[in-house]
């Protein structure tokens, strides 16, 4: 924030619910002018001009979804100095008459604080959801070169920031790297069978809370939510499919707890800034494993325990590959072999995350070059650890096989350095004269899929490093020769089927209860009375922890209810006396019911 108000551009990377928002709305506040902030999802804004417009914070937003006369008016705010954030899409800050004459007027007067690119990972080609529209940003570097520009993502790894960097022109920006460690979320990957609906239906009843189920294909969304529904859950559908006006009214109805789940495609971001998520299924493989950490990212949002679990199969890996070959060029209809080629290093990523034996929490912060040493007490792998046993042989074979490689100025991935190990006679290792290493076919004794889970562990555990470009090859680093003379041993968990939660057992902690849950319920009650009054989603009044703590101290005058993290004053004179009513009801219900035993 301290970089945002002296001018200078910025890039921030921060982790899902880690206040990103914050960090460019308070400036915005602070300053003259108007900060522009450019979002690529309609909820998104809408969502977070409702929370900001409810404590009193001048915002609004411009897209599609208005009418003529609404633009025209909420750009004649922006330019009377009325409005202190300004929310658009890149194609309508892009628009000729947008950037050729409404830009200028804004600038000079009431002036533009600040240009905010918020989810700056859209810019990069590598990144997930990636827009086109983004690329085009730097233009306003060129119109407009004394307005600072502040770029803020909750997913990118160093290949993105970099693109990010570029891309936007940002000039010797300030870069913030939060920690994308979120303790509060347990991660956890199960099979995918003829039980996964039925283990679906079960959490969806025993877990409570809002939850959300990702699926690969819109088919599937309508199916599974009719089947939950079916079943007696609240659960609605959500996909690009489907009527923008019903896509709405599903949106709204989760968020306002009208519903309890939302089925929906991953191949659609959400952009529903909804904090009281308390699990998170993918029901198939995700594209990549950032926007795997985004979209089970919405569980928890309110730091409180979360759940966030994948379910993989083998047809999964069928579909991706389809969906992969899908990536034509549409006018030549040929492949786009660049495209093609990233999608597929992207697959290996969540392959080797959804097989792995590994701390689950370790291998994604490890993707985002945030290093974490396990056991994180937070995943299945870690609550639920197998045996170990000794694979420094086998290890040393496989690094050997590289450092022989390397001698001849050769780099290879796992797949071909695996061929070398177990013999193989294909012809272009024969062509190659591989078949003279000393390493060649000293892996036999072990399966390929054996090796597979090596290759991956040694990756995982840093041992391997592995290039980034689209063609993974195996390099030796440090740790490696450590190995190899015998300095470090290398133990591997058993690769083995995920295991299924026993009956009884709960795979995270549950909430801490509070002194009273029979307030806490009606609490909760009365905020989605005066939600559904509002207009608003009953987090905006107050969060489930805020709620919690009143249930827990038993608040009786304002000035004790004011020191409850999330009342603040505005919240306080709104709707204090309220919730005090409700406080004060219980403890003397509680006082006459203690007065009659």
């Amino acid at each position: 924030m301290r970089d945002a108000l002296a001018g200078r551009d910025v890039l921030a990377i921060m982790p899902t619910g880690g206040g990103k928002s914050l960090c460019f709305q308070l400036p915005a506040i602070l300053q003259s002018g108007v900060t522009l902030v450019v979002s690529p999802l309609i909820a998104l804004m809408q969502d977070q001009v409702r929370q900001l417009t409810s404590n009193g914070i001048s915002a609004a937003y411009i897209n599609s979804s208005l009418s003529y006369a609404e633009i025209s008016a909420r750009i004649g705010a922006a330019l009377r100095g009325d409005c202190k954030l300004l929310y658009l899409a890149p194609e309508r800050l892009l628009q000729p008459e947008f950037l050729g004459s409404i830009l200028p007027r804004l600038a000079e007067n009431p002036g533009i604080a600040a240009f905010v690119i918020d989810e700056a990972h859209c810019v990069s080609e590598w990144g997930h959801d990636f827009r086109p529209e983004y690329r085009q940003l730097a233009q306003l570097r060129t119109q407009f070169p004394s307005v600072p520009a502040l770029a803020f993502t909750a997913t990118a790894t160093p290949r993105v920031r970099n693109d990010i960097l570029q891309q936007l022109a940002l000039r010797d920006p300030a870069i913030h790297v939060a920690s994308f460690n979120r303790p509060n979320l347990y991660y956890a990957v199960r099979d995918k069978d003829r039980r996964t609906y039925t283990e679906i239906l079960n959490h969806a009843r025993n877990a409570g809370g809002a939850g959300i189920v990702y699926c690969l294909s819109r088919k599937r969304v309508d199916e599974l939510a009719g089947r939950l529904r079916d079943d007696g859950i609240r659960a609605l559908p959500y996909h690009a499919g489907l009527d923008a006006n019903e896509r709405s009214r599903n949106q709204e109805a989760f968020i306002r707890d009208d519903t309890q789940v939302i089925v929906a495609t991953i191949a659609f971001g959400m952009g529903i800034n909804k904090p009281d998520v308390r699990w998170v299924i993918h029901h198939d493989l995700p594209r990549t494993l950032e926007s795997y950490y985004q979209e089970s990212g919405r569980a928890g949002r309110d730091s409180d325990p979360a759940q966030c679990i994948l379910y993989f199969g083998a047809g999964d890996i069928r579909t991706a590959d389809f969906l992969i070959e899908q990536k034509i060029d549409p006018i030549t209809n040929e492949p786009l072999e660049d495209e093609q080629r990233i999608a597929r290093h992207q697959l290996r990523q969540v392959l080797n995350y959804a097989q792995s034996t590994e701390c689950r929490r370790a291998i994604q912060l490890q993707y985002f070059g945030e290093s974490f040493t396990p056991p994180c007490g937070g995943c299945d792998n870690c609550t639920q650890p197998r045996e170990l046993k000794d694979w420094t042989v086998e290890a040393q074979q496989y690094l050997s096989c590289i450092a022989r490689l390397a001698q001849r100025r050769e780099r290879f991935g796992a797949a071909y350095l695996i061929e070398i190990l177990r013999g193989g006679e294909s012809q272009r290792l024969i062509d190659r004269g591989h078949q003279s290493l000393s390493v060649y076919g000293i892996g036999k004794q072990r399966s390929v899929d054996e090796w597979r889970h090596l290759a991956r562990t040694l990756v995982h555990q840093g041992i391997v490093e592995e290039t980034q470009d689209g063609y993974p090859v195996a390099v030796l680093n440090k740790q490696s020769w450590e190995v190899l003379r015998g300095g470090r041993k290398v133990l591997l968990a058993e690769p083995t089927r995920a295991k299924r939660q026993k009956k009884g057992k709960k795979e995270i902690p549950a909430h801490s209860l509070t002194p009273d849950d029979a307030l806490f319920e009606t609490l909760r009650r009365l905020r989605k009375q005066l939600a559904d009054e509002s207009g608003v989603p009953p987090y905006v009044i107050f969060h489930d922890a805020t709620l919690r703590e009143i249930a827990a101290r038993k608040p009786r005058s304002p000035t004790e209810l004011s020191v409850i993290s999330g009342v603040g004053q505005r919240k306080l004179d709104r709707y204090g006396a309220q919730f005090l009513a409700i406080v004060r009801e219980s403890t003397s219900s509680e006082a006459d019911t203690a007065e009659a035993e």
